[in-house]
Parts: structure tokens; C-alpha cells; sequence
């Protein structure tokens, strides 16, 4: 029994573990490259694995860096079952059709240039038809439930607190005589975190494989990440400009929206004028809507007091191309929530184009920025960026409000791995280098386990 690591080593995208028992092999998420353009093209690179060797896939969550090449691997020949959490099911049903669109777009566009330069054209990385027929090879399940997924193969996903659905999966295994017992942290989630649960802990293991994304830093408090975000929003409103926030669809967006309605007042949001300019996000708040039993004590609270979490009487849903060009005549008192959450492309480009070199714009960055994506340039206080070839100026205020990821920090992640009363083996992955050594080190102080730090191809024996 061996786990190979074929994505999310050094790096935090593309998390892709390969688990084999005897003549078995179940792939825990198979995530979407992503950063860099030159970065993602190995998207379309081959597999390092046959799609036809895999017995099962177990699938942590929906963010596309876990499980964006899922309809790809169906395409290549996977037609086996692809378990996952409930929720997770249904984003991913979203978040898949979203991407092969945006597939077909990109490949017309390259196309075009190819065709005019006398090139072969391309094919789509997987289209909207490609990714509606991998949804087929689902098999949704639900918190606690101990599933048999192959003979001596057994599954139970707990609640990971990252986003809805989010899952830490724990596998007990049982080949030659031999039992073991493997979790995969899958993303952890931020203690005290809007809407969601905390991380479910877990006391045994044999190995443990877990993320690090945040493994070098601490997150501020949640008082004063409140208390940042009321200054940044008096502001903007004192200077009559206009916010925009870059959100992943799923997740950060329906925390945001959540936090307005629980500080309507004291901020004063009913000032604003809210557009939610994603189409994705407002399918993803949907389903966030659809999966209440599963929110933490005060947003069940909420919604029994008022019937949903998101019912703010300012909020705009701006679905079609129409509404979000109509944005941009609005010059001051608008909160712009628009995708992609890196800035890498969707609709918050156009807005950046229309804001950014405004003195009174205002940016507010709410998650994890790759490098080499716009948004990390943004974070690391690039005075021009470049919106489709034009150079533009920011002359907007950025701001960064870290204490608002998604991710377990550094203390979160040592306390949530101390939880195991035998001190496991450990792997980290989904962690850049820095943030990997430093994680490493801490819980090396703590605990005599054995920890490696995943490098690609690399195999951890059980």
C-alpha cells in the first residue's frame, strides 16, 4: 500500500493523490493547475497515470484546484464512481459547466489567432456537454457515513469547514492481513469562519496527509477583521467611491454576503448599492441556500429567525452582460462582488478597467492570491497592471484583509493535526515552499512524527 503525489507539491494548486492497494487505485482529487497562463497550459498535458487504472475517485470539495480536471479525466477514459459530499455535488455540477464555457470561449478566441497565423487549431481543455456527462459518475454522500467503496476500502467524510460540503476524507484500508488508516485533511477551514462549521477533529490514524497553505502566517483575529472591514467600508463611502471585490464564487462570496446581513446596521450597508455580478456565484449562493443543515449554530439561527442568510434588500443579482455593463455607469456607492476571486479573468477585470485608476476606487482583497495571478500583483503593490494589453494605472487603494481566507492558519492547522492521540505520520502538500518549511519545523517542536513534505511523483509508502 503506497500513496504517489501527482499535483499540490511546493505549490497550492492541482491537488491530485494517487492511493494503491494491491491491484487497487482510488485518486483522491484531481484539481485544476492553476496561476500563470504558461502554468495552466499544463492542464492539457497527459495524465501520469492510465484514467482507465482507477477504481474510484473520492473527491474532497468543489474548488476547481481539487477537482477541475475531473470532467478531463472522464473525457480520457474514467468512467468509474466519484464520491463526494452532497453539496459538493451539486457545486461542482456549477462550477464544472462554468469552466468548460469558459473552455470553448478560450479556444474560439486561440483559434481565431491560429487560424490567421496558419496553425493547427485546438481542441476545448473539456467542454459545457463534457462536463454535465462527468456529473453522471457522482455518488453523493453525507457527513459520517461509512461507505465500503471496493472490497477491504472503506470511506467516512467529515466536515472540513473550508466551504459548503468541504470534506477531511478518512479511508481505512485492509489488504495481506494489514490494516491502516489514512486522512486526507483535504483544505481546512478557518475557526470561528461564517456560515460553516469548524474542522471536525479526528484522534487516529496511521498516516496523515494534510494542507499547508497557510502554514507560515497568522491569521488577525475576527474582531479585527470586522472591525477592518466597517474602516474600509466608511471610507470608501466618506470618499464617494466604489468597492470592488474579487471573490471565488464558492465560498467567499456567500461569506461576504452573510457578513453584510449580520452587520447591516453598524455598517451601514443599506447605503450601498450591492451587485453580485457572477452568474456562478449566484447559482453557488443557491445551493448554499438549499444546504442549511449543514451551517453552523448562528447562520441556522439566522435562517430560522429570517427564512435565508442572504436576503439583504440592497443586493442586485446581475446574471446576464447587459446588467453587468449597466454597472459601469454607477461612478460611487456601489459594492462590486465579481469573479474570478485571483482576478485572473471574468467580470472583475471589466470592473478594474472601469475603477481602478480612479484616486477614490477602492479594492479589497478577501483570499489567497497565487503567484503570478493578478490579484497577487495587486497584493504586492504593482502600480500598473495590464487589462487585455492596455497598461492601466491603480491608483485605487488596495487592501488586503487576510484574516478572512478560507484556509486554517498556521495554529489551526498544528492544533487540528495535534487532535491525533498517536502522532500519525505526516505529509504536507498544498503549501508553497516557505509556508511548507515553516510548518514543518513547528509541529517538529511539538511531536516526534515523521513528517515529509510531498515532492512530485514522490511515493509514502503505509
Amino acid at each position: 500500500m503506497y500513496i504517489e503525489f501527482f499535483g499540490a507539491t511546493q505549490e497550492v494548486t492541482g491537488s491530485c493523490f494517487m492511493l494503491t492497494i494491491e491491484n487497487k487505485k482510488i485518486l483522491v482529487d484531481c484539481g485544476m493547475i492553476q496561476g500563470s497562463s504558461s502554468h495552466e497550459r499544463h492542464n492539457y498535458d497527459p495524465f501520469p497515470f492510465g484514467t482507465d487504472e482507477i477504481d474510484a475517485v473520492i473527491l474532497t470539495h468543489a474548488h476547481l484546484d481539487h477537482s477541475g480536471r475531473i470532467p478531463l479525466l472522464v473525457k480520457r477514459g474514467f468512467n468509474g464512481p466519484i464520491y463526494a459530499h452532497k453539496a459538493t455535488v451539486d457545486l461542482c455540477d456549477i462550477l464544472f459547466q462554468d469552466a468548460g464555457f469558459l473552455n470553448e470561449k478560450d479556444a474560439r478566441w486561440q483559434n481565431k489567432i491560429r487560424n490567421h497565423d496558419a496553425k493547427d487549431i485546438i481542441e476545448p481543455l473539456f467542454t459545457k456537454e463534457e462536463a454535465k456527462y462527468a456529473m453522471r459518475y457522482f455518488k453523493p454522500l453525507d457527513y459520517s457515513q461509512f461507505q465500503s467503496i471496493l472490497p477491504g476500502i472503506n470511506v467516512t467524510l467529515h466536515d472540513a469547514g473550508h466551504i459548503l460540503g468541504s470534506s477531511i476524507v478518512e479511508l481505512d484500508l485492509q489488504a495481506n492481513g494489514q490494516k491502516r488508516r489514512v486522512v486526507f485533511s483535504g483544505d481546512l477551514g478557518h475557526l470561528g469562519a461564517p456560515i460553516l462549521r469548524d474542522p471536525t477533529y479526528l484522534d487516529s490514524a496511521d498516516l496523515v496527509i494534510m494542507e499547508s497553505t497557510y502554514g507560515d502566517r497568522l491569521h488577525r483575529n475576527w474582531g479585527e477583521t470586522w472591525q477592518e472591514m466597517g474602516e474600509i467600508l466608511n471610507k470608501a463611502q466618506s470618499e464617494k467611491g466604489n468597492i470592488l471585490i474579487p471573490a471565488f464564487a464558492v465560498g467567499r462570496t456567500q461569506e461576504l454576503l452573510y457578513t453584510f446581513k449580520r452587520h447591516f446596521e453598524e455598517w451601514n450597508i443599506g447605503d450601498w448599492d450591492i451587485f453580485l455580478d457572477s452568474p456562478m456565484a449566484i447559482e453557488s449562493t443557491k445551493v448554499y441556500a438549499k444546504h442549511s443543515k449543514i451551517y453552523d449554530m448562528d447562520a441556522s439561527e439566522t435562517k430560522q429567525t429570517n427564512g435565508s442568510i442572504f436576503d439583504l434588500p440592497n443586493l442586485h443579482m446581475t446574471s446576464s452582460t447587459e446588467q453587468s455593463l449597466k454597472i459601469n455607469q454607477v461612478k460611487s456607492g456601489a459594492i462590486i462582488i465579481a469573479g474570478s476571486g485571483m482576478c485572473t479573468g471574468g467580470r472583475i477585470k471589466h470592473h478594474f478597467d472601469h475603477n481602478i485608476w480612479r484616486d477614490h476606487a477602492h479594492v479589497i482583497i478577501v483570499g489567497f492570491q497565487a503567484r503570478g495571478t493578478l490579484g497577487r500583483k495587486l497584493v504586492d503593490g504593482m502600480d500598473r497592471i495590464s487589462l487585455w494589453k492596455k497598461s492601466v494605472p491603480v491608483r485605487a487603494s488596495v487592501h488586503t484583509i487576510g484574516g478572512l481566507s478560507a484556509h486554517a492558519d498556521q495554529q489551526g492547522l498544528i492544533n487540528w493535526f495535534l487532535h491525533f492521540k498517536n502522532k500519525p505520520d505526516l505529509v504536507l502538500v498544498h503549501g508553497e515552499p516557505e509556508a511548507m518549511n515553516t510548518l514543518a519545523s513547528e509541529i517538529a517542536e511539538l511531536t516526534n512524527a515523521k513528517i515529509t513534505k510531498a515532492s512530485y511523483r514522490q511515493k509514502v509508502l503505509l
